[in-house]
């Protein structure tokens, strides 16, 4: 008897073992969907929507952007987690995302080691942008000393709970010995909107997500934070000119598959990813937002994310961030 039980063992795994691979085989068979981990208008958010129009070209299936906005990002990048490892579902999310908010959460829904890292796909700056017509910043340096000569005073707001823009303003902070009111929001727009509305005094943000709003007037670039000025923003200071302060700090950002996508898979959206980035018209797209289309292989990209969470448990250990 228990050599029936064994041989219907053996065929039931080959019989998943063929049917796996012949789905990875004929990869993609229907329609793949990026999840944005944030509000629509934000740094990735643009990159998706960027991106997505000409990865259904190259793959010949439609490519749908979804937003899951929520808890730093948590929420969409649990869904993805938890999603059917087949390659159709997709994340889009920076290395912080995964590598830095998972320390930060007491019960965090997923791990580093919850995803397959599919490839890069862009580089953006980070720049301090305040309303237009606010009279108080004319300047970076006005913005540090209103937050030192009254601790707590000054509002900045930030993409969410880990993001780069979140660990950017703590940087500042540490650099500066300035002390600030930070709020979290559920991505950029909303920080930028309520920016804009006089509610908070400024935002550290994507230059892809700001740039519409300062090209439009509503908003004002106070800095890059760069070690170097940015060649689309030649008129704009680093931190260093500003204020003294030596900070680079920028987004990257990538696509990352359920953990468990067949090798197959991994490699045929790697391959169709750097297709699609490197098409004239992407790169146009992004390069006019102020960000840098950038390809990898996965095993680029899975190497930036381990060592940021290096970077991360370092942190953690010194208190520079904590579990909440």
């Amino acid at each position: 008897m228990w050599r029936i039980y064994f041989q219907r063992w053996i065929f039931g795994i080959l019989i998943f073992c063929c049917s796996f691979w012949a789905a990875a085989q004929t990869y993609p068979s229907k329609t793949i969907t990026l999840i944005v981990p944030f509000a629509p208008g934000g740094n990735i958010d643009v990159i998706a929507r960027s991106i997505a129009p000409s990865l259904a070209k190259v793959t010949g299936q439609s490519v749908v952007v979804e937003n899951k906005a929520g808890a730093g990002g948590a929420i969409g990048s649990s869904y993805v987690a938890r999603a059917e490892p087949d390659g159709h579902t997709l994340l889009v999310a920076t290395t912080n995302t995964i590598s830095v908010l998972p320390y930060m959460l007491k019960s965090p829904p997923y791990k580093p080691d919850s995803f397959e890292p599919v490839g890069l796909a862009a580089v953006s700056p980070l720049v301090l942008v305040v309303r237009k017509d606010d009279k108080r910043f004319p300047n970076a340096k006005a913005v540090l000393q209103a937050a030192k000569s009254a601790p707590g005073s000054v509002s900045v707001g930030h993409a969410g709970q880990g993001t780069s823009n979140h660990i950017a303003i703590l940087r500042l902070e540490d650099a500066t010995k300035a002390s600030f009111n930070i709020i979290p929001y559920k991505g950029a727009a909303p920080a930028l909107t309520d920016l804009m509305g006089g509610q908070i005094d400024f935002v550290i943000d994507q230059i892809t997500s700001s740039k519409p709003f300062v090209d439009s007037g509503n908003l004002r670039i106070l800095a890059v934070l760069s070690k170097d000025r940015d060649p689309g923003l030649p008129d704009s200071p680093t931190l260093r000119e500003a204020m003294g302060v030596d900070l680079d700090a920028s987004t990257t950002a990538g696509i990352l598959a359920p953990l468990g996508t067949p090798p197959n898979v991994v490699k045929s959206l790697n391959a169709s990813l750097r297709k699609a980035i490197d098409d004239s018209g992407v790169r146009g797209r992004l390069r006019v937002l102020g960000g840098t289309a950038r390809s990898s292989s996965p095993q680029e990209w899975a190497t930036m994310l381990n060592q940021e969470s290096i970077n991360s448990q370092a942190l953690l250990q010194s208190g520079k961030i904590k579990a909440e």
